[in-house]
């Protein structure tokens, strides 16, 4: 029988790349959709790695359930380190994908060219005996103009270093060999399998 995963997510992009990275081990992938009565939980840390454990801590209380989670955001050299660990609502509150990047093409237009940033991921896992966390990054830049149909965020407009590609323009097979969140969940993949959790 499986043994049983909780992603502290609610972002079904992000599950499917998790699901894809865990398939070869034993183990069922849920979210929190598999769960009634889940709060909107608040994200009020000041690090990728104190929001990630604020949804694994919150989830695995709730559920009893060994649990994983991540916070990721793009880091832009020319804007400070901004969004960071406001990527997903740079724009806003509510704000759509596109809105955040149209956000950060605007920001951009005052500075030259090219424009360097990266992804980082923060990947997490709690239950009762064990706290662990891997950080995982991607480094590119950004362009000005949308291109790609896959993945979601600001993969659009982002390509990684020795591509001419954007995360956007590649299958999850490709972009799962290669991103920030498949690099810090392959090795907590690769610390939970020596410590013979998974």
């Amino acid at each position: 029988m499986k043994s049983k995963l909780v992603f502290a997510t609610g972002n079904l992009g992000k599950l499917n790349e998790v699901k894809e990275l865990f398939a070869d081990k034993n183990v069922q992938i849920l979210s929190i959709h598999d769960f009634d009565g889940i709060p909107e939980i608040i994200e009020n840390g000041e690090t990728f790695s104190e929001n990630a454990f604020i949804k694994a801590d919150t989830i695995f209380e709730i559920t009893g359930l060994p649990t994983i989670a991540d916070d990721s955001g793009l880091v832009v050299f020319q804007l400070n380190g901004e969004p960071g660990i406001y990527s997903a609502r740079y724009a806003g509150e509510n704000c759509t994908y596109e809105d955040n990047n149209r956000k950060i093409i605007a920001a951009l237009s005052n500075f030259d060219k090219p424009h360097l940033a990266k992804f980082v991921s923060c990947a997490v896992y709690v239950d009762k005996l064990h706290r662990i966390e891997c950080i995982g990054e991607l480094e590119g830049e950004l362009i000005s103009e949308f291109r790609g149909s896959n993945g979601f965020g600001y993969d659009p407009i982002f390509v990684p270093s020795g591509s001419n590609k954007t995360l956007a323009e590649v299958s999850l097979l490709e972009k799962n060999k290669e991103s920030h969140r498949a690099k810090a969940f392959n090795k907590l993949k690769l610390e939970l399998t020596k410590k013979e959790i998974l």
